[in-house]
């Protein structure tokens, strides 16, 4: 029977391929949208004359909306459906960033970015839902990976587009054009998506293929409280509030911090934000590879995701000198290894949880984990402005960061030991 089912997969058509493509350029859009803020704060800060800490606070009313959205969109999701939740979300965080286009003070700044946070909390949760419902469970992994590239790609094309727009026209032209991106996304979402049981233009062997899955996954749904009784839980919600902020400030800060160090203006700041998001998605890659090299050599799963988080946690130490250094190439450079570690640092920390985890609770503990860094984020970006508000200068914060990621290898170690609860939560149901 296995047989058959690997055969259908071989010969049932693509269709389900092309939701992928939906996903990857929703992400895009999505990371467009969120760090358009990054890359033109210096300009803007100087234009509207906001402090440190009125930037942190509008930083801050983003990372608050989405902690809250995290931490409940998927209930929301499974209410409502992914197409109808999509078009909602897409609908939110599109208006709002568009209305970017119309704020003057920090306070209306500050609104805009709550919305678009509400809005794009639906993303990555509407996403892993939907590639739930097209793909069998060992597509899922592939299919994941394919949309979730899309955030790289938006990171990488902001800073190119976004400041051509603002010096063409200006900083308002260019909140109203990437806002509407997402609306154009919509018109296709809205026409060609439907799910697999629904849709007349896939073949019968791939729905076949698609829905194979169903009755392996009819498992009681495992509940927040229960997961919260494992040590473990506390270490992976650990490591994501240590480090989530790392890359928070990254998206945000990066600009400002190349602005004010080596006068970097909105006119050059593309080329040095591409070279750094275009190297971190090969950490995504290499810790992927560490992690499998060490599993075949015999390690245990758990141990050898930890001995990667810890081979990252060392590349991202030499971060505090790109405060230091005088040398633009050789902070571009630091930052950049930072930056690719995190994302084999992300790889692993996300299939960690798939590893000790019961299927039926990797989705809730994932949002769990991802509420707990947006809470980290939500707190550390008005520190972050408190700092450069009081200091004038960045030694501190990337003191933080460079000592982020052994905290979080270290609650790893301490509250994630070397076995799976998997066995344990799953006789429960």
């Amino acid at each position: 029977m296995k047989s058959v089912t690997i055969n259908m997969g071989e010969n049932t058509g693509n269709y389900r391929w092309r939701v992928v493509a939906f996903l990857f350029f929703a992400t895009t859009i999505n990371y467009v949208d969120r760090q358009i803020l990054g890359v033109l704060a210096p300009f803007l800060q100087a234009e509207l004359k906001w402090s440190e800490t009125d930037y942190s606070l509008i930083v801050t009313a983003f990372q608050a909306a989405y902690a809250v959205g995290l931490i409940s969109m998927g209930t929301l999701l499974d209410k409502i459906g992914t197409k109808t939740g999509y078009i909602i979300a897409m609908i939110t965080w599109s208006a709002a960033a568009m209305f970017h286009s119309v704020c003057r003070g920090f306070i209306s700044f500050g609104i805009m970015r709550f919305f678009l946070g509400i809005g794009q909390s639906a993303n990555f949760p509407a996403a892993v839902k939907t590639v739930a419902e097209w793909f069998p469970k060992k597509e899922r992994a592939l299919a994941t990976g394919w949309f979730n590239t899309g955030s790289n790609v938006g990171a990488i094309i902001t800073p190119l587009i976004v400041p051509a727009i603002a010096y063409k026209w200006n900083w308002k032209a260019a909140f109203i054009a990437t806002g509407m991106l997402g609306f154009i996304w919509l018109i296709f979402w809205w026409v060609y998506y439907k799910k697999p049981e629904k849709s007349k233009v896939i073949s019968d062997s791939e729905k076949r293929y698609i829905l194979s899955d169903d009755e392996d996954e009819k498992s009681e749904k495992i509940t927040w409280g229960e997961i919260l009784k494992y040590r473990q839980t506390l270490g992976i919600c650990l490591a994501r509030f240590f480090t989530d902020p790392v890359w928070w400030f990254f998206l945000f800060w990066l600009a400002k911090f190349l602005n004010s160090r080596f006068g970097i203006d909105l006119k050059n700041i593309g080329l040095p934000l591409v070279i750094i998001y275009l190297i971190s998605i090969f950490g995504s890659i290499a810790g992927g590879w560490i992690s499998s090299y060490l599993i075949r050599k015999g390690v245990s799963p758990v141990k050898a995701r930890q001995n990667t988080i810890f081979i990252m946690a060392l590349l991202v130490v030499p971060i505090f000198f790109a405060s230091l250094t005088g040398h633009v190439r050789v902070a571009i450079g630091l930052i950049s290894m930072a930056t690719f570690a995190h994302q084999g640092f992300a790889a692993n920390i996300f299939t960690i949880v798939s590893d000790i985890y019961p299927k039926n609770a990797v989705g809730s503990m994932v949002g769990l984990s991802g509420f707990a860094g947006a809470i980290g984020g939500f707190l550390f970006a008005p520190m972050v402005g408190l700092i450069l508000q009081l200091t004038g200068n960045y030694y501190i914060i990337f003191a933080i960061a460079a000592s982020a990621y052994l905290l979080c290898w270290l609650s790893l170690k301490i509250f994630v030991p070397d076995k799976t609860i998997s066995s344990k939560l799953q006789a429960k149901h």
